[in-house]
């Protein structure tokens, strides 16, 4: 009798351990609750619970169904205590590598408050950075803003750069990236004289009405004979400056950001390689997707193939620069600027549009995504011409998500033909607040600057769009671009609305910074909304966006980022 009890209380105890086993096999890594959860689902809504298993979202709902249904032994249950938890938000246009060089390698002069830096408080900035500069070595730095200078307009030229020194080659990068100025020492080591022909795609040294150079570069080829003599940095000065950006990047609450030029500044080979390296040695905070900058890629590259890569680093298109920078009166437009008075300046076009179309079109076929900057409404023209001759004959175009970044200054016929074809446009949207003061008195005109970022109208047509930083452009920091994209405050005072018709509602801002980034970026199956499926990439905040004044977004404090359902050491 004993044995057949003890046999009984055996299977038992073993149906008893399977059950255990499955339970725990079922139950949820982690669940929160207690504090909003924004989804940014199709319907926008907003759910009590959220459970999380092997580094995805396996159910949202409410609190007791969650508990009920994914709560086990060893479940992880996280109280928001009231704070918000929605998708972590997605960067579609950074410049990593340059953002990480400029943020700890080169001298930042970038001033994005009040009041303008001036020539002279530009050149002791300069100055002080002398004593820092090795034997041998290069003073470089990034972000002179002459739209942000005063007096307006006011340019670094040689005669000031030299003034600085004349010992030690100088290289200042304009904050649009588009514009840089050099002293006459770095004009003699890089071999650039009166008579060098402008490069192609662009290029142009500048010079004055006797031929001289002006000190003034323009356009990224430009730049080239320069970058080719200063010294390259290490790979361990790069691979720190690079982990402390991308930290800089999740404590904004980015958990995704493309890096939207690889090779632009080190070369293809060698930005390919610092990437892999990072993948391989630890990882970075942020999930990257990656675009080839296509004058940096080699005839006959093939080492990198359209979506190669995993959900950490994915290699996914391929971008092209049509134009410049509206700021600096280089971008392509199709009426003159308004500054100088009785100018005929219409910017320029970095490429003949054939030219650009066969630049293209390889990549396009091989089945890349394809990126053209194009911030003039003159080369959106440009854009749209090409990417609807690619297009031909394609069934469904949207499925290409052909992208177009910045799409500033726009025309209302440029959104139809933008919808037609499927393109997904990005807005730099700190043009709004940064620069909307100087492009509507000065740049452009009240009637285009009103257009600048035409959120509402893009809406109101059905095309997705996205905000990003184009940092280091502007800071980047989605927060802000919420409340920029929902209030178009310019930035001097006295402040005024840029465009009141173009105001978006917060939810269609917070979009364009999560589920629409997204999309833009080919990652919306996995990323950008908190659904079943999708990968664990959260932000937590102090607030919710949705029930805070617009104005008030941009200051509400990231407290956590969580990758892969884990959370994200700052």
């Amino acid at each position: 009798m004993r044995v057949r009890t003890s046999g009984v209380l055996n299977t038992f105890f073993a149906v008893l351990l399977c059950t255990q086993s499955a339970l725990v096999s079922a139950a949820a890594d982690t669940i929160f609750l207690g504090g909003p959860i924004v989804t940014v689902n199709a319907n926008n809504e907003e759910v009590e619970a959220l459970a999380v298993k092997d580094g995805k979202i396996v159910a949202l709902g409410q609190q007791a169904d969650i508990k009920k249904n994914w709560a086990g032994p060893k479940t992880q249950v996280i109280d928001l205590n009231g704070r918000t938890l929605m998708p972590g938000f997605v960067e579609p246009h950074v410049h990593i590598v340059l953002t990480s060089m400029v943020e700890g390698l080169w001298l930042d002069l970038s001033n994005f408050t009040l009041p303008y830096d001036t020539l002279e408080t530009i050149s002791t900035k300069l100055r002080a950075a002398l004593k820092n500069v090795p034997p041998g070595g290069w003073l470089a730095g990034f972000g002179v803003d002459p739209s942000r200078t005063s007096p307006f307009m006011a340019e670094l030229t040689t005669e000031v750069l030299d003034k600085v020194s004349t010992d030690v080659p100088i290289f200042i990068v304009n904050q649009s990236g588009h514009i840089a100025y050099v002293n006459t020492k770095a004009f003699e080591v890089a071999g650039v004289t009166n008579k060098t022909p402008n490069p192609p795609g662009g290029g142009i040294y500048v010079k004055d009405a006797q031929g001289n150079l002006t000190g003034k570069l323009i356009e990224p080829p430009s730049y080239l004979p320069f970058q080719a003599k200063m010294p390259v940095p290490t790979q361990a000065q790069l691979v720190e400056a690079m982990r402390k950006t991308t930290k800089k990047l999740a404590m904004k609450g980015i958990t995704t950001s493309a890096e939207i030029t690889v090779g632009a500044n080190l070369g293809l080979d060698n930005e390919l390689g610092l990437y892999q390296y990072l993948m391989a040695n630890g990882g970075l905070p942020v999930r990257v997707r990656a675009y080839l900058y296509g004058s940096a890629i080699p005839k006959g590259f093939n080492a990198i193939k359209p979506n190669q890569g995993d959900d950490r680093l994915r290699f996914v298109g391929v971008k092209f620069l049509a134009d410049g920078s509206t700021q600096g009166l280089t971008a392509a437009l199709n009426e003159p600027y308004t500054y100088p008075a009785d100018t005929k300046n219409k910017g320029s076009l970095n490429y003949q549009t054939e030219t650009l179309l066969n630049d293209m079109r390889p990549y396009f076929d091989q089945g890349w995504q394809i990126s053209i900057h194009a911030n003039g409404d003159r080369a959106i023209d440009q854009a749209l011409e090409n990417y609807n001759t690619l297009l031909a004959g394609v069934a469904q175009p949207e499925k290409r998500r052909l992208r177009i970044e910045h799409f500033t200054i726009t025309k209302p016929e440029q959104l139809i033909q933008t919808k037609k074809l499927g393109v997904v446009p990005g807005f730099t949207i700190g043009h709004v607040h940064y620069w909307g003061e100087p492009f509507h008195n000065q740049i452009v005109g009240p009637a285009r600057a009103n257009r600048i970022d035409a959120s509402a109208s893009m809406k109101k047509e059905g095309i997705r769009f996205a905000y990003h930083s184009d940092s280091p452009v502007s800071p980047y920091g989605p927060l802000k671009y919420i409340t920029q994209g929902v209030t178009r405050l310019w930035q001097s005072p006295l402040e005024r609305v840029l465009g009141p018709k173009e105001r978006v509602s917060v939810d269609d801002a917070i979009r364009a910074v999560t589920i629409d980034a997204a999309y833009q970026m080919m990652s919306d199956h996995e990323v950008g909304s908190l659904e079943a499926g999708k990968l664990a990439d959260f932000v937590v905040l102090e607030k919710n966006p949705r029930t805070t004044a617009p104005a008030q977004i941009a200051d509400i404090k990231v407290l956590e980022t969580w990758v892969g359902g884990k959370r994200q050491a700052w």
